[in-house]
C-alpha cells in the first residue's frame, strides 16, 4: 500500500488553528469523518490515545505520528496538520510539535499494512531537507510526494 494511495489534499490542513495535541488529534480526526474513512469519532480518538499511553508518537524535529488501530477506521489512511505554533507534545528531543502525521488504521490492517506506512514515512522523515520543507511548503501535492519518498 502507497501513501499517495491513501492520502489526499482533502486529508491535509496546513493552516490548523489549534492550541493543544488533544485539538489536534480531534481536528485530524474530523477531517478523516468528513471523507468518510471513520465512522466514529470518539472510538478513533479513544485508539489514539490508547496507543499514546504506550510510548511517545513525538520523533522530535516538531513531528509527531499518532496512530489509532481501530473498528472506527473504515479504509486506511492518514491524515497530516501543520501548525503555527508549537504544540507541547512528548518527543524525544523535547521540541514543540509543528506537523502532526496521524495513521488511522483499520484493525484487520493492523499488522503488515501499518509497519509498512510507517516505515515509508519513517524514511521520508530521516532527511533533514524533507522535515524542513514538511514545515514550510504551502502546497499539498508536495507533502504528499515527500511522504512517499517521491521528491529525490
Amino acid at each position: 500500500m502507497d501513501i499517495e494511495r491513501i492520502l489526499n489534499e482533502n486529508l491535509i490542513d496546513l493552516e490548523m488553528n489549534v492550541k493543544t495535541k488533544n485539538e489536534a488529534i480531534q481536528s485530524l480526526t474530523n477531517l478523516l469523518v468528513s471523507v468518510g474513512n471513520i465512522d466514529n469519532s470518539e472510538l478513533f480518538i479513544k485508539d489514539v490515545y490508547a496507543r499514546e499511553a504506550e510510548g511517545k508518537t513525538g520523533l522530535g524535529n516538531h513531528i509527531a505520528i499518532p496512530h489509532g488501530k481501530s473498528d472506527a477506521v473504515k479504509i486506511t489512511s492518514i491524515a497530516v496538520g501543520r501548525t503555527r505554533n508549537g504544540l507541547v507534545w512528548e518527543s524525544h528531543d523535547n521540541l514543540p510539535v509543528h506537523v502532526i502525521i496521524l495513521f488511522a488504521v483499520r484493525n484487520i490492517d493492523k499488522t503488515t499494512v501499518h509497519l509498512k506506512l510507517l516505515s515509508q514515512v519513517a524514511i521520508a522523515l530521516a532527511d533533514d531537507e524533507t522535515i524542513e520543507k514538511l514545515l514550510t511548503t504551502n502546497n499539498k501535492t508536495e507533502v504528499i510526494k515527500l511522504l512517499s519518498n517521491k521528491m529525490h
